[in-house]
């Protein structure tokens, strides 16, 4: 399988993931590509500095051949669905916790309304 095949069914993955598995869809926000235009743009100049210098090299037959500040748009791709998988487990998390919290205040308020018994304790 090459590279790009790999990106490519990561990046398919994580819009399943996001849009209908975990249904946080993040990438229908604003908010999450204009968190994502920040991480791309630390994605860049780290992959422009290892590809740039030959630190990190891809064999011409594994990627498609476009490039973008040195690095293959496969990397492009493949953060992109680190982050979009990242985040959207984060969310999904934080939903249930969240949730977990207000059933737990509930319960807990339900039970402070219920009268509760008494012990008599006996003296002896």
């Amino acid at each position: 399988m090459s590279y790009t095949v790999a990106c490519s069914l990561g990046v398919a993955g994580a819009l399943v993931l996001d849009l209908f598995l975990l249904r946080t869809r993040l990438a229908v926000r604003k908010a999450f590509w204009t968190t994502y235009a920040i991480c791309l743009l630390f994605q860049l100049l780290v992959n422009g500095v290892l590809t740039g210098r030959g630190l990190v090299t891809y064999s011409p037959h594994a990627i498609e051949g476009s490039r973008l500040a040195y690095a293959p748009v496969e990397d492009i791709a493949f953060g992109f669905s680190l982050v979009l998988q990242t985040l959207s487990w984060w969310v999904w998390w934080g939903r249930r916790a969240r949730h977990a919290r207000t059933s737990a205040g509930t319960a807990t308020a339900a039970r402070r309304a219920l009268p509760t018994r008494t012990r008599r304790s006996s003296t002896r």
